[in-house]
């Protein structure tokens, strides 16, 4: 039989199938039901029929007494021992379109007499016959009504059981079986020696899988329900949704979008963009004979529209990063796609919950070439973030959406972002003004939800796998969220108070200037006028700057009636000055292999008089380096004036004569701030002791004992990433830390303070949004409740079987709605968590607009 496009129905199976797929489904809803069971028990005929065996051919209902008597494999003694022997050697031949133990009149046997099924215990050889009466159904919906799946719908000789089809689609998202092992495991199964010869079914079986994936994924999105049938189908509407982000319709109050600016974040969509390019798919068919049978239902953009949306702009150049180098994108114009369908993966997600977004999911056709405009987006506040460099040109010079993205985006309060773990990456001054950590109203999250999911994917990509790891989120949501609350409660009280302690040993003039800063920031963070006031002045310090340092530092001792010389002619910094020097001495140029005495004589005097020095120089080094005043105010200094060093040294020293001066620049201000540290621990020791003694409570005055961890610089030039959980350390929360006399010192603690405002913000924000993410994911489940109540009286069925298993099924999708509403708010509140008690009363809600 040919069909349209040449071949046979045995060469395109699929393009067949599809004109059948509605009664696939409608067929595999009726195993919701009872079926054609009598009220009675189909054994006895006197108790009720309450239960049936899952395992049995064509269950029907039987009483408690009678369920237990079911038996199933069968084994031949033959005198031996037992041997496998199959109904069919004994002459059975099984009767499809009659009740169990009912023969037809009119049987017509299955093609060339030779049916195969693929079952959990083997593939097994059966003698299969159709009913051939005048009302009988179609052999294909006889084998689909006792639960064997068809792999075509004429001249039908092999099927699987739905109960295999299941197992190998829960296997296949639990470990990642392919098709080839899960069959061939069936093989053995059945014959282990190799000595029993059959026709290979493996190309059948995948044929089957997918097409009972596709079914299955209709059914769960409840299109068996809909009158119109499968085409009316929207795109993404097979995709399991995220609860806990907004759903307008769903989870949402009707006017939503009239909230205030303060409370318009609460509605945000939180959205990651992300490529993968080691998921690359051959070319081993050609959409002719191997269609897609979603058509974008699912995850995947609709391949028709987004192909002919490249090829309309396939002459578009590859634009490349202007912030930093990235090999894997730069580059993947250079690699060869011969032979290659799709170069890599490219998907949308959910940031907070870690989801897939309904046709958020397209194949990269060559480098990150695809198209946005195919997104499922929502929303009317979305924040993207972009895990690649080159997904930075996704934004404009002046921070708003490029002609890359879809032209509805332009129109929308879009803000951008790049994930914590890949912005260190990224120029100094993208790591401010796109970090998660310091944009007001993006709560605490890090943005890097789509690497986490590529581990699962890697092995096997598609609309099931999705869907599976969407399930599995959802599944999980109220654990998730219980422990993302407790967390946010400890962390949102801890930064409070570190922000508290800052802010208090700040002058208040400092304090409501750098809010105003901060907030004229955040209300314009695409103007580039505005100064970021979370980027240090690049301010730095020279050698020489640091001697001027030293000096200061006596002058403001001295200018306190305090004199430490310990030396009539040596002060502190000429002390220091001249360890300086005489380390730049010894850097003296070495003499050839041919002096004369002369300059030998002009060197010995050059070394002897150094010799002289630098005797004099320790004799005053005793004196000097036990000394230590105001302790605690000298290490922060040391500290600012070591980081400044640092950061001279790491921008514009090169050469080994440099770099060794540099060294010992900043090793002689470490020799005195070890002795300040030392001198600070004795008068901590003592101060201690004496406050024992006298019984004194309460002297520290926010001194604290001074551990190793807590001397670090304000501004580390070597910091490692992770700033949104780090807490000021107690020295630079003393009372004065921002009298800097130059405006060096001022600077770095307003960076500071406005990163310790920023971080007790972001926690605030997580655990506001959390609460009413608790209350979205409540709200959404009853919605999608009453749904499914809705759903089960939408379709109109003549066969009664069949329109009780469309209710039963509905029924059952209700329930557990209903139960996971039950499940979450004990969680939650057993939990503890802050706001619990003002989650949604669901019985108080109006009817949801179906």
């Amino acid at each position: 039989m040919a069909v349209a496009g040449g071949g046979t129905i045995k060469d395109q199976p699929l393009l067949n199938w599809i004109e059948h797929r509605e009664v696939f489904l409608l067929e595999m809803l009726h195993h919701d039901g009872r079926g054609d069971s009598s009220s009675s028990c189909s054994a006895c005929g006197i108790n009720p029929s309450l239960y049936c065996c899952k395992d049995c051919f064509m269950p029907m209902l039987s009483c408690q007494t009678c369920i237990v008597q079911a038996h199933t494999h069968l084994l031949k003694w033959n005198g031996k021992c037992f041997q496998n022997f199959t109904l069919r050697d004994l002459g059975l031949h099984v009767q499809l379109g009659h009740k169990v133990g009912k023969s037809c009149l009119l049987p017509n046997q299955a093609f060339n007499d030779n049916f195969v099924l693929i079952d959990i215990l083997g593939i097994h050889s059966i003698a299969v016959d159709f009913c051939g009466c005048s009302k009988a159904q179609s052999h294909m919906q006889q084998l689909l009504r006792v639960g064997w799946f068809p792999v075509t719908t004429t001249n039908l000789r092999t099927a699987a059981t739905f109960c295999i089809l299941q197992q190998f689609h829960i296997l296949s998202f639990e470990s990642k079986v392919s098709a080839y092992e899960f069959y061939h495991s069936l093989v053995c199964l059945t014959d282990n020696t190799g000595l029993l010869k059959r026709k290979d079914r493996y190309d059948a079986f995948m044929c089957m899988a997918r097409e009972y994936h596709h079914v299955k994924m209709l059914k769960q999105a409840g299109h068996g329900h809909d009158p119109s049938g499968i085409l009316a189908t929207l795109p993404g509407e097979c995709a399991v949704l995220c609860l806990a982000c907004p759903q307008p319709g769903k989870n949402l109050p009707n006017d939503w979008e009239l909230a205030p600016k303060g409370t318009r974040w609460l509605y945000a969509c939180f959205l990651a963009i992300n490529e993968n390019f080691r998921l690359k798919r051959w070319i081993v068919s050609k959409d002719a004979v191997d269609p897609s049978l979603s058509r974008g239902w699912g995850y995947f953009v609709n391949e028709t529209t987004y192909k002919t949306y490249l090829t309309s702009h396939g002459m578009e150049l590859q634009e490349k990063s202007t912030c930093a180098s990235h090999n894997t994108m730069n580059m993947v114009e250079t690699k060869s796609s011969k032979g290659l369908a799709a170069m890599g993966l490219g998907t949308i997600d959910c940031t907070c919950h870690n989801m897939k977004l309904p046709n958020g999911v397209g194949d990269l056709q060559k480098g990150e070439r695809y198209a946005l405009e195919c997104i499922y987006q929502h929303g009317f506040f979305v924040l993207f973030s972009f895990t690649s460099p080159l997904s930075r040109k996704s934004v404009g010079q002046d921070g708003k959406p490029s002609r890359r993205l879809p032209a509805q985006l332009h129109n929308q309060n879009c803000s951008f972002f790049v994930p914590k773990f890949h912005l260190p990456a990224h120029i100094a001054k993208c790591q401010t003004a796109f970090s998660f950590n310091w944009s007001r109203w993006v709560r605490h999250t890090d943005g890097e939800a789509p690497e986490r999911g590529w581990s699962n994917i890697n092995p096997v990509a598609s609309n099931d796998h999705f869907g599976d790891w969407n399930w599995k989120k959802v599944v999980n949501l109220g654990a998730s969220l219980s422990c993302k609350m407790k967390e946010a409660t400890l962390e949102k009280a801890a930064f409070h108070v570190a922000f508290e302690e800052l802010n208090n040993a700040l002058t208040e003039k400092h304090c409501i200037a750098w809010k105003a800063k901060v907030e004229k920031w955040e209300d314009n963070p695409n103007d580039a006028h505005v100064p970021n006031p979370f980027e240090p002045k690049s301010v730095v310090i020279t050698q020489a700057g640091a001697c001027l340092k030293l000096v200061q530092l006596e002058v403001w001792e001295l200018e306190r009636g305090v004199d430490v010389s310990l030396h009539p002619e040596v002060s502190p910094s000429v002390f220091v000055g001249l360890g300086l020097d005489l380390e730049e001495e010894q850097f003296m140029k070495s003499l050839s292999n041919h002096v004369t005495d002369t300059q030998k004589g002009n060197l010995l005097h050059q070394r002897n008089t150094l010799h002289c020095k630098i005797k004099s120089w320790r004799m005053a080094q005793a004196l000097y380096m036990p000394v230590a005043h105001d302790a605690l105010e000298e290490i922060l200094q040391c500290l600012r004036i070591h980081s400044s060093l640092l950061t001279y040294k790491k921008d514009w020293v090169c050469g080994q004569g440099r770099n060794m001066r540099a060294q010992s620049a900043l090793e002689q201000v470490s020799a005195r701030q070890a002795a300040c540290t030392a001198h600070y621990h004795a008068s901590w020791g003592a101060l201690n002791v004496l406050a024992k003694e006298l019984g004194k409570v309460g002297w520290q005055g926010g001194l604290q004992f001074l551990e190793d961890g807590d001397i670090q610089p304000l501004i580390d030039p070597y910091a490692m990433p992770g700033q949104g959980g780090q807490k000021l350390l107690w020295i630079w929360r003393m009372s004065g830390v921002d009298s800097g006399g130059d405006g060096t010192d001022e600077d770095g603690v307003r960076v500071e303070w406005c990163k310790a405002q920023a971080r007790e913000m972001r926690w605030a924000e997580e655990a506001k949004l959390l609460h009413k993410e608790m209350c979205h994911v409540l709200q959404f489940l009853w919605w999608q409740a009453t749904w499914w109540d809705e759903q089960g009286n939408q379709h109109v069925e003549e066969n009664e079987g069949c329109l009780e298993g469309i209710r039963a099924y509905a029924a059952k999708q209700g329930n557990i709605c209903h139960t996971f509403t039950d499940h979450f708010q004990t969680l939650w509140v057993l939990s503890g968590a802050d706001h619990t008690a003002n989650l949604p009363d669901l019985s108080a809600l109006p009817p949801p607009d179906i």
